[in-house]
């Protein structure tokens, strides 16, 4: 496993803007009840900006008042979802992004500290929007995209 440095946020790639302009439901891979890990914050940060968020963990039956789910694919055909945050290991990323492709979402967001470069191939292959190393919650506190921040 290779290690990566975290990111400078003060160099976002462009097109990051308009990827956050078109994520509205969201998978959260990774979510935790535990108040003190960044999935957990991230997953109520999302919440408290308006995003429809379904969080996937297959240790939880539920995570701030929402349903948990063990998988992408065990989430019901009513979670449009357009987008899959990833907080998992990076030699755990594949079979996520695998569900991914098959839900047929836009954008896979792999959180600060996550790069597989294998992964995002595939999914960029597959036709989708790919970020990695990057913090959900910071890069929409620094864009303020939409006036939900």
């Amino acid at each position: 496993m290779q290690a990566c440095q975290l990111p400078d946020y003060s160099q976002l790639p462009e097109h990051i803007q308009e990827i956050l302009k078109s994520i509205r439901c969201i998978a959260l891979v990774g979510a935790s009840p535990k108040p003190q890990r960044p999935s957990h914050q991230v997953l109520h940060y999302l919440l408290a900006q308006g995003f429809e968020v379904w969080p996937v963990n297959p240790g939880q039956d539920e995570i701030l008042g929402r349903k948990c789910y063990p998988s992408i694919s065990a989430l019901p055909p009513e979670a449009k979802i357009d987008t899959v945050v990833i907080f998992r290991r990076p030699d755990q990323v594949m079979p996520i992004v695998e569900e991914a492709i098959a839900r047929g979402v836009k954008v896979i967001w792999m959180q600060e500290g996550i790069v597989n470069r294998e992964a995002a191939a595939r999914a960029k292959a597959a036709g989708i929007e790919v970020v990695m190393n990057l913090c959900l919650k910071k890069v929409h506190q620094l864009l303020k995209v939409d006036g939900r921040a």
